[in-house]
């Protein structure tokens, strides 16, 4: 099941409740992201910008984890419960992002 037919079917997904925190970080990303273009329009010294990516690689990381947290709690615990294609399904998806997670 996508997640738009999830969604019709009433489902809510893990995050629900920590969602205005997680766009306030997002936000506080999207700021970073654009302090770093100014850094280097304004010629910044190198390692000072590398050090500001670093954050905001940091920053990312963490809402991505966060995000995985919620949905293993969340999501496959319920496939889990469930059972069956839809636990396998929920399984493979969380093991391919934590792959993708890992490759980053």
């Amino acid at each position: 099941m996508d997640a738009e037919m999830q969604a019709e079917a009433g489902h809510q997904h893990g995050y629900i409740g920590s969602k205005d925190a997680y766009l306030k970080r997002l936000r506080r990303i999207e700021g970073q992201a654009r302090g770093l273009q100014r850094m280097v329009e304004e010629e910044k010294y190198c390692i000072d910008i590398l050090t500001q990516v670093s954050a905001m690689t940091k920053a990312l990381q963490s809402v991505a984890l966060g995000l995985l947290d919620e949905h293993l709690s969340h999501c496959v615990v319920d496939a889990a419960r469930e059972g069956g294609r839809e636990a396998d399904e929920k399984v493979k998806e969380a093991s391919d992002a934590i792959a993708r997670l890992v490759r980053s």
